[in-house]
């Protein structure tokens, strides 16, 4: 793995699901437990169910809908915020979240979380994780109204955040999202191999792959 040329960074922006977080919980929530809480609720097979919910699910792919609790609440009529909290007990960090976090604090770099979640979701994850404490700024994409995906995002964040994007990291584990933030000049960006620890590795394409959060700070 490419080392990062440290000196040269002052901010980290860090995604939070998938990159700091265990992407397994969201996984679980969104194909499993939620289609069947779906085709229960509506005397739906899981097949029909499915049917239903991959292409209009799929159709969103992106926006800023995508991530909403309300949105989906609404278009299902589902209460998902609840359904979070009922498997809330899924929630984990990636490993060694915590000790690469308080690395940045004591190198004296600002930790900004940079999420596309909504805050419903935010919070519920948070006071699970308790990660609130080792971070300097929490941001979420529907406080903008627009998501990491759009440019407008990126725009957003330089109005609140006085940061460089030239002398910034940004981690996640979307590529199109790597994407966006590649096009708006941020300067280092690191893709997360294995997302979900129960889940495969991905194929990072023209990013640098990240396997072990702790191994970005080995030169430190």
């Amino acid at each position: 793995m490419q080392q990062l040329p440290w000196e040269h960074i002052d901010t980290v922006l860090l995604d939070m699901d998938g990159t700091l977080l265990d992407l397994h919980f969201d996984n679980v929530f969104w194909l499993d437990y939620m289609p069947q809480y779906y085709a229960d609720k509506n005397g739906l097979s899981r097949a029909e169910a499915d049917a239903y919910l991959q292409p209009l699910m799929a159709s969103y792919s992106g926006q800023l809908n995508w991530y909403c609790v309300e949105f989906w609440s609404k278009t299902l009529d589902l209460p998902i915020k609840q359904m979070k909290r009922d498997t809330a007990h899924l929630i984990d960090l990636r490993a060694n979240s915590e000790q690469f976090l308080l690395a940045l604090k004591q190198a004296g770099k600002r930790r900004v979380l940079v999420t596309n979640a909504h805050r419903d979701s935010l919070h519920i994850k948070l006071e699970k994780v308790h990660l609130e404490p080792l971070l300097d700024i929490i941001v979420s994409s529907h406080d903008y109204g627009y998501p990491k995906e759009d440019q407008r995002f990126w725009d957003s964040l330089s109005k609140q955040v006085d940061y460089q994007p030239a002398r910034s990291l940004f981690i996640d584990d979307s590529l199109p999202v790597l994407r966006s933030a590649q096009r708006y000049g941020i300067g280092h960006l690191r893709a997360v191999l294995q997302p979900d620890s129960q889940g495969p590795q991905k194929n990072c394409e023209e990013f640098i792959p990240s396997t072990d959060l702790l191994a970005l700070v080995s030169n430190l």
